[in-house]
């Protein structure tokens, strides 16, 4: 059962609860930064006891984790990119998607935190990893696909951090940015890929 089947067979007040967490979350964030805000902020937020909080999430950490898995997954499943197979088109929508994700993650959390970022980086990397594996094994390549897919996420999500990362006004747009960079990635992963 795949997680987000999961998540819709779980009772309507859990899903409320955990949204409403989630949500007030999100908003403590953009307020405070993640190294501020605390369990005690979150519960006030949302108007909920430390108990209920943990009954959901073992600490903020995992809070952070279960909100930037779902996040990814569900960004994902909107662009149907979890449901296609590996071509060059599907890469680029790929990588404009991480970039608008990465932003909108580090857009949401301010002041900027490393320990932040390292947690986004985590769920960006592992998601990338398991959808271009995915993508690889449908090809039959031959090839060993999780590793050549682990090294086309890292590479993805290196490129991106450097992009939104970058201060300067000329920056290039998400979709110019992958226009540039695909070439790069689609080069390592055609290589894995029976000719």
């Amino acid at each position: 059962m795949s997680p987000t089947q999961k998540e819709e067979r779980l009772d309507p007040r859990i899903k409320r609860t955990r949204s409403l967490i989630q949500q007030s979350f999100r908003e403590l964030l953009s307020e405070k930064g993640f190294q501020s805000v605390s369990v005690q902020d979150i519960t006030e937020k949302a108007g909920i006891n430390r108990a209920t909080f943990y009954a959901h999430f073992p600490d903020k950490y995992a809070l952070l984790d279960h909100s930037m898995s779902q996040g990814f997954r569900m960004e994902l499943e909107k662009r149907s990119l979890n449901a296609c197979q590996y071509s060059d088109e599907n890469l680029r929508a790929l990588i404009i998607m991480v970039c608008e994700f990465v932003s909108n993650a580090n857009a949401h959390c301010k002041p900027s935190n490393p320990q932040f970022e390292s947690l986004v980086e985590t769920q960006v990397k592992n998601h990338l990893q398991r959808l271009l594996e995915m993508w690889l094994e449908q090809e039959e390549s031959g090839i060993d696909s999780k590793t050549a897919a682990t090294a086309a996420s890292w590479a993805i999500y290196g490129l991106v951090l450097q992009w939104s990362h970058d201060k300067n006004k000329k920056k290039p747009s998400a979709e110019k940015f992958a226009e540039q960079v695909l070439p790069l990635i689609a080069s390592n992963l055609r290589l894995a890929q029976p000719a």
